[in-house]
C-alpha cells in the first residue's frame, strides 16, 4: 500500500504501476516604481507498485530586479524506491543541479542507502533514511573551497534524513523532507537540504501550490553566501 501523499513527487501515486504527471508554474511581473520579473515551472511524474515507486522530477527558475539576475536555477533528478519488507526500505537517487547566483555551473550528487517506514498509511507517511552519496561540483568561476582555488571538487557523504506526507482533508495535502549530507573528505564541512510542500485542490486536476526550498552549505566558496531559501506559489495541473 502506497500514501496518497508522498514528500518526493506532487504528482498522484497509486500502487497500480500507471505513471501520472503534474505540471506546476506560476509567475509575477511588475513594472513602475519597481520592475521585477519571477517564473517558476516544475514538472513531475510517478510510477509505483505496491512494492516499488519511481519518480522523476525537473524545475526551473527565473528571477530579475531592477535590471539584474537574482534567479536562474534549472534542477532535475530521479530516485527509485523498493521495499525488502512493510518496514524496511531501500533506495537509489540521482539529482543535478546548475545555480548561477551560487556559481555552479552544475552539481551532481549520486546516492543509495536504505530507510524504515515509520509511518505508512492512506492519509500520513513518515520514513527515515540514510545511506552514502558522492557529489561533484563544477564552478562558474574558480573559487576558494579548503584553502585552495578549484573549478570543482568531488567528494564522498553520508545521506541522513527524514521525510514524511500528509492528507489533511480531502483538499489539502501537505509534504516535507529534510537531507543532510556531511562530507566524508574534509570533516567538518555538511550540506542540507530542506523542501516542503502545501497544494490546496480546487478540482480533481488543479491545485493551489506553495513550495518552501532552503539550501545549506557550509563551504559554499568565496563571496557565496552559505543559506539559499526560496518560496515560491503557483498552479499545479494533474494529469492522472
Amino acid at each position: 500500500m502506497r500514501p496518497v501523499v508522498t514528500p518526493d513527487t506532487t504528482a498522484t501515486v497509486k500502487s497500480d504501476g500507471v505513471w501520472r504527471y503534474a505540471i506546476s508554474g506560476g509567475a509575477s511581473f511588475a513594472r513602475g516604481n519597481s520592475d521585477s520579473t519571477t517564473a517558476n515551472a516544475r514538472v513531475d511524474a510517478a510510477r509505483a507498485t505496491a512494492t516499488t515507486k519511481w519518480t522523476l522530477y525537473g524545475r526551473a527558475l527565473y528571477a530579475k530586479s531592477e535590471g539584474e539576475k537574482t534567479g536562474d536555477q534549472l534542477a532535475a533528478g530521479t530516485r527509485y524506491d523498493a521495499d525488502l519488507n512493510p518496514k524496511w526500505f531501500t533506495f537509489g537517487q540521482f539529482d543535478a543541479l546548475r545555480d548561477e547566483p551560487a556559481n555552479l555551473d552544475y552539481r551532481a550528487t549520486i546516492a543509495a542507502g536504505g530507510g524504515n517506514h515509520l509511518v505508512r498509511t492512506d492519509e500520513n507517511s513518515w520514513d527515515l533514511l540514510f545511506g552514502l552519496a558522492y557529489s561533484f561540483d563544477r564552478y562558474t568561476r574558480l573559487t576558494d573551497i579548503n584553502d585552495q582555488l578549484r573549478n570543482s571538487y568531488g567528494r564522498v557523504e553520508l545521506v541522513l534524513g527524514e521525510e514524511s506526507g500528509h492528507k489533511l482533508s480531502d483538499t489539502t495535502s501537505f509534504r516535507q523532507r529534510l537531507l543532510i549530507y556531511p562530507n566524508l573528505r574534509d570533516s567538518g564541512q555538511v550540506r542540507g537540504n530542506f523542501d516542503a510542500g502545501l497544494a490546496v485542490a480546487m478540482t480533481k486536476t488543479l491545485s493551489l501550490t506553495a513550495g518552501l526550498t532552503v539550501r545549506y552549505d557550509s563551504a559554499p566558496g568565496r563571496d557565496v553566501k552559505k543559506t539559499d531559501t526560496l518560496f515560491v506559489t503557483g498552479v499545479s495541473y494533474k494529469l492522472d
